[in-house]
C-alpha cells in the first residue's frame, strides 16, 4: 500500500505563486510515475503534470511555461511549482502515484487533495 500526503495549497492572488509538495510512503517501487491532477468545482479531474523516476515530464497545455514539476527520489517527494497563477487554476490538487509490479500488477494511488484558490 502507498500513502500520499499533499501540502502547500492556499489562497493567492492572480499572478502569484504557490508550491505544492507531496510525500509518498509505503511500498514504492523503484520505477514509478508521480503527478498532479486537479479538479475544479463541477468539473472532471484533469491532468496537470507528471514526472517519472527518470525525470521525464509531461504537462497539460494549460500550465506549460507556468508550472514546473520536480521530484526527489531519495525522499519520495514530488513538487509542483506554480507561477503566474490564474483564477482558472483554482481547484483541488491531487497527488498521484502509478507503478507496476510483475507480481502484484498495477498500482494507482491518490492523496486526499489540497485546495488551491486563485482570486482575481
Amino acid at each position: 500500500q502507498v500513502r500520499l500526503v499533499e501540502s502547500g495549497g492556499g489562497l493567492v492572488q492572480a499572478g502569484g505563486s504557490l508550491r505544492l509538495s507531496c510525500a509518498a510512503s509505503g511500498s514504492i517501487y523503484s520505477r514509478n510515475t508521480m503527478g498532479w491532477y486537479r479538479q475544479a468545482s463541477g468539473k472532471q479531474r484533469e491532468l496537470v503534470a507528471t514526472i517519472t523516476t527518470s525525470s521525464s515530464t509531461n504537462y497539460s497545455e494549460s500550465v506549460k511555461g507556468r508550472f514546473t514539476i520536480s521530484r526527489d527520489n531519495n525522499k519520495n517527494m514530488v513538487y509542483l511549482q506554480m507561477n503566474s497563477l490564474k483564477p482558472e487554476d483554482t481547484g483541488v490538487y491531487y497527488c498521484n502515484l502509478k507503478q507496476f509490479s510483475a507480481i502484484y500488477g498495477p498500482g494507482d494511488y491518490w492523496g486526499q487533495g489540497t485546495q488551491v484558490t486563485v482570486s482575481s
